[in-house]
């Protein structure tokens, strides 16, 4: 060894030296294990004492924290894209079977006369029919925003509001190019009304608007809350497309061609509303991982 003979003596009589460094275990202490280890601060493979170094990786490898940091959860039909994708699908299809007077179209019309000649109550069916009208479905909206921006707090509180403003705008600028390049004439109660009733305008507008108004009301809201509201506006929505239907205004595949475009158009506004502005949102970003700085050697 190479060691510093001590001075014989008492305890008295030693002559105090500096220490000196030795190869052996103790040094393998100050350094970040031993070679082929794997642990830090430890030579012998045994966990070390400090809390820091009792840690377990995390998801990507480095010392994470003590549960560790869950990972990103599965994306779903929402994240994912594939609602929409399924919505703009669908649109394509039913324009151009309604263009090219497909077999699709026909069976509609068909559909769309028996409906329009049955027994359903022609006043209920107004009512709903009415529903989609923009003098009606606007204002629930509004409220709706007025009440999301008084009871949201902090700098971001106009963002809801502003998507669903927005999303409602989108409809006519959506609707009306796609009536005028299509041109579909009404049912016979339309006759006298110019061509251009596919998609229909009343309801992307109920569907919109009153969807609009849900997502913002579902804002931090319990399951069962979020279970009541969702029926409800199918009902609503429901309503108004046998409503127009059933009085003649419009073919059902009219309505079908609008809730598709609605659908697009209330993904856009949920994705918009999941992700405020100011947050990140990089794509892959890593949790937050503990400092891998080394800790103090153990005695």
């Amino acid at each position: 060894m190479n060691a510093t003979p001590r001075p014989q003596g008492t305890a008295d009589t030693a002559v105090p030296a500096n220490p000196r460094r030795r190869p052996g275990r103790a040094f393998a202490h100050s350094i970040t294990g031993a070679l082929g280890s794997g642990h830090p601060h430890r030579s012998d493979g045994r966990p070390p004492h400090t809390p820091r170094g009792a840690r377990h990786p995390g998801h990507h490898g480095g010392l994470g924290t003590s549960p560790p940091v869950p990972g990103p959860s599965a994306r779903g039909p929402l994240r994912s894209g594939l609602l929409p994708g399924l919505c703009a699908l669908l649109f394509a299809l039913l324009t151009w079977q309604v263009v090219t007077h497909g077999p699709l179209r026909a069976l509609d019309e068909r559909a769309g006369r028996a409906v329009s000649g049955s027994a359903l109550p022609g006043g209920a069916a107004h009512f709903f029919a009415d529903l989609g009208d923009a003098t009606v479905a606007l204002p629930v909206l509004a409220l709706a925003m007025a009440v999301s921006a008084l009871r949201a707090t902090g700098a971001r509180r106009w963002w809801p509001p502003l998507c669903a403003a927005l999303t409602m705008a989108a409809v006519p600028a959506l609707v009306v190019p796609v009536k005028d390049a299509v041109g579909r004439p009404g049912p016979a109660a339309m006759a006298g009304v110019r061509d251009g009733f596919f998609p229909s305008g009343h309801a992307a507008t109920a569907a919109v608007a009153y969807g609009a108004a849900a997502l913002l009301f579902l804002l931090h809201r319990p399951g069962r809350v979020r279970a009541f509201a969702v029926a409800s506006y199918a009902a609503v929505n429901a309503g108004v497309a046998v409503g127009l239907v059933r009085c003649g205004f419009h073919w059902p595949l009219d309505v079908l061609g609008s809730w598709c475009l609605s659908g697009v158009l209330l993904w856009g506004l949920a994705r918009a509303l999941s992700r405020p502005p100011g947050a990140d949102h990089r794509r892959g970003a890593r949790p937050p991982r503990a400092s891998t700085a080394q800790g103090p050697p153990d005695p």
